[in-house]
């Protein structure tokens, strides 16, 4: 069967300003030549000059889909099938005695039909491998094993290809479609287009470089402006592309002026070639609520507080991760109440740098205590907290100090302003790579870069390392209009993780990421080495660390272990990471390949938070009845008449608990030996628990995060005073509240504890 590229006559002749000409290449022997049909022109395919791809942009705002037809079960708004390299496109289809096609449109009018996909520039036949998907292919897209696998030709163009629109179609013997649908790229542009070399913004003596990885896109510009906001472009700068990588260079004067690209590539989300305008996916600084990318030279000695270069020789030693001790807070929390802090200070980074604050006192006890880490929620720029301050709205304190504590008034007037406040965890990810601007006291230019490096200085000169709480297992927004969209706007499909019908995957709140894709798992990585070289923090805390690759986790532990003082001014032998290693959604069971789940990372040295011991000591879990009891809650000894079964069945479950925790305090190990409440030997792997888990499933003290209470749910108190009988008395409850963290802090393993500097309105109801 010989492949062709097929243009019918309808569309050269709607496109007058289209200048090509079909010719034979040389390279194609005679026998694989075409001629002219009286209802098409087809030429040879492999034509080695491109300029079949050079046709005319036309873009297009709209969002509004195409007008569907009956296949529209299977329409180009799906993407159903995957191109998982050069020469191999995956689709779940049973071509029996029909036939499959590949099309493609510059412009992007596709469009379906009954009698298939028109609107089409070329069209290729495709041949099903009955040998199906390769052992690689597998390894990578573990969740389409079982997919056709349809062979294109092997010197198709591709590079070209993949900034078109796609579709594939389905037609029976007698030539009826019979399904149509749109294509995934990950695959493809992995194999053609994985790139090691710079990325972002570059600063030397004489230049600025940028550089931009978007191998879909059409056309790349860089809008350079003088100001954070308003006005018009000083200069709009056309970049070259060289494989997938877009690039320019600027005179020096461009430092300290802010930039935006402009993006013309098709969105799968609207089936047009969309403008989109982003920040740089590897900014560094940003303008307030991140409406213009800053260039900033990280390395200018004017945005180093004094002594910053000497700041790794003041670091307090840890001879080893189990002696860490971590505290967890809030940046705003910390502060934004403290009357003991300067106005223009509270709830910012440069609260942390006082010396004698009510805050900054305790930090100080909690560091002569034996604290040595302490965590810091989410500290980049998010979205749903505005960066200009005088754009927050408050409540009157006043006001709610004369309802009750536990009154709808308080809770509607805080529910009223909740959109428009400062209170947020952060967990609204934007851009991974910029400490949050309304953290400063100026969003505007360096200031929020400066401001963070006194607060990890001043950390670091009461004796405390820090951890930042990073979350790249999503992104807040998608799409090629939303003001926060910035990676699904330079590479739509590619960064985030999509369904077997082509829609994200939410299973982390919104828009997961693929870090099982090269240059995704290239940004965590290179974002995480930015962190650990520029602003010295300690250790990293993984948001939903089992929604990303075990591959990505170990690549980034063994890239920052690497840093070195003399070469990095930072040892990277001393960051820790842990993280979340939850088991669910599409990723759970290794759906989409091996992931950084608890018993995955076995072995590795990543920590992960033990939700065994947890749910031991406070009976049930999150997710189950709130009011079952647990080992510290009362469960047997202090009923508070939930109905957990018969005596015996509760002695059982409090009996079933206290093994968990004897597991727990000698660090969680799987193969830690003890002696059951049934009196028999096992080891921690063979104690079980939520339907036959292990309990014991770390090799190593240093994977195992004991914890009884963090920032999700409520806070320990509360979830004592939730569980125990409502006669239980205040002091009573601040016992178990003691016998719990202690449970925590005298394990094998180091605790993890949390504070809350709460909110005034949490304050107030309680």
């Amino acid at each position: 069967m010989v492949d062709v590229l097929r243009v019918p006559f309808p569309v050269l002749q709607s496109s007058p300003s289209l200048s090509f000409k079909p010719r034979l290449c040389p390279l194609i022997p005679p026998s694989r030549r075409l001629h002219l049909k009286s209802n098409s022109l087809l030429f040879p395919l492999f034509c080695s000059s491109p300029s079949f791809f050079k046709l005319p942009l036309r873009c297009s705002s709209s969002s509004m889909p195409l007008q569907l037809s009956s296949l529209s079960q299977d329409s180009l708004l799906y993407s159903r099938a995957y191109w998982v390299t050069k020469t191999i496109i995956a689709w779940n289809v049973d071509v029996v005695e029909g036939s499959c096609y590949l099309y493609a449109s510059k412009v992007a009018a596709l469009s379906v039909t009954d009698n298939g996909i028109q609107g089409h520039d070329l069209e290729i036949k495709l041949e099903e491998d009955r040998s199906g998907l390769p052992p690689n292919v597998i390894e990578k897209f573990p969740h389409i094993r079982d997919y056709r696998a349809f062979k294109l030709p092997p010197v198709l163009d591709a590079k070209n290809l993949v900034k078109c629109q796609l579709a594939v179609a389905e037609f029976n013997s007698q030539g009826k479609c019979r399904n149509a649908t749109g294509l995934q790229l990950p695959g493809v542009l992995d194999e053609l287009f994985s790139y090691d070399g710079p990325l972002g913004a570059f600063y030397s003596a004489e230049a600025v470089s940028l550089c931009l990885w978007a191998p879909t896109a059409q056309a790349v510009y860089a809008h350079i402006y003088k100001d954070p906001v308003g006005g018009c472009p000083l200069e709009i700068i056309p970049l070259e592309e060289t494989n997938g990588v877009w690039s320019t260079k600027g005179p020096k004067s461009w430092e300290g002026c802010y930039y935006m690209y402009e993006v013309s590539v098709y969105h799968p989300s609207t089936l047009h070639i969309e403008k989109c305008y982003a920040n740089d996916p590897y900014a560094r600084g940003l303008s307030a609520d991140g409406k213009r990318t800053l260039f900033v030279n990280l390395h200018a000695d004017d945005l180093k507080p004094e002594g910053w270069d000497e700041l790794e020789d003041m670091k307090p030693d840890i001879l080893s991760f189990s002696d860490i001790s971590i505290y967890e807070l809030h940046i705003r929390d910390f502060s934004a109440n403290d009357d003991t802090v300067n106005a223009d200070f509270r709830g910012g980074y440069m609260a942390f740098t006082l010396k004698d604050s009510a805050g900054v006192l305790h930090l100080k006890k909690l560091s002569k205590a034996g604290i040595t880490h302490v965590h810091l929620l989410p500290t980049f720029q998010f979205a749903a907290v505005d960066d200009e301050k005088e754009n927050w709205k408050y409540v009157d304190s006043k006001i709610l100090e004369k309802l009750p504590s536990d009154s709808a008034e308080q809770q509607e007037k805080i529910t009223a302003i909740q959109d428009d406040d400062a209170y947020n965890w952060g967990y609204n990810p934007v851009l991974w790579g910029v400490p949050k601007g309304s953290y400063s006291s100026d969003p505007n230019g360096p200031c929020r870069i400066v401001e963070f490096r006194k607060m990890i200085q001043a950390l670091t000169h009461i004796g405390l390392r820090v951890v930042l709480d990073v979350v790249y297992n999503h992104l807040h927004a998608n799409g090629p209009f939303d003001k926060d969209s910035v990676l699904d706007k330079i590479v739509p499909g590619y960064y985030l993780r999509r369904n077997t019908d082509g829609f994200i995957e939410n299973s982390t709140c919104v828009n997961n990421t693929a870090s099982e894709h090269y240059m995704v798992e290239r940004l965590i990585i290179d974002d995480l080495l930015s962190w650990a070289i520029n602003y010295k923090v300690d250790g990293f805390r993984f948001d939903l660390m089992g929604h990303i690759m075990k591959r990505t986790m170990v690549k980034a532990k063994d890239a920052l272990c690497s840093l070195t003082k003399e070469r990095d001014g930072v040892d990277g032998s001393r960051i820790y990471i842990y993280g979340e290693g939850w088991d669910f959604g599409e990723v759970a069971k290794n759906g989409r390949g091996i992931n950084a789940s608890q018993f995955n990372l076995c072995g590795t040295g990543i920590g992960s938070f033990n939700d065994r011991i947890r749910d031991a000591m406070l009976g049930g879990s999150p997710f189950g009845p709130p009011l079952q009891q647990g080992f510290v809650t009362g469960l047997l000894l202090e009923p508070n008449g939930h109905d957990h079964g018969t005596k015996d069945v509760e002695k059982a479950m409090l009996a079933s608990a206290k093994d968990h925790i004897q597991v727990g305090l000698a660090a969680n190990l799987r193969g830690f030996v003890l002696t059951d409440f049934e009196g028999k030997e096992r080891k921690g792997s063979e104690v079980l628990c939520y339907g036959g888990t292990p309990v014991g499933y770390a090799f190593c003290p240093t994977e195992t995060v004991n914890y009884v209470s963090a920032h999700d749910n409520e806070t320990l108190f509360d979830i004592i005073s939730l569980k125990t009988p409502v006669g239980i008395s205040v002091e009573d409850r601040c016992r178990m509240n003691h016998f719990a963290t202690s449970i925590i802090a005298l394990t094998q393993v180091f605790p993890f504890l949390v504070i809350k500097f709460l909110h005034i309105c949490i304050d107030l109801w309680s």
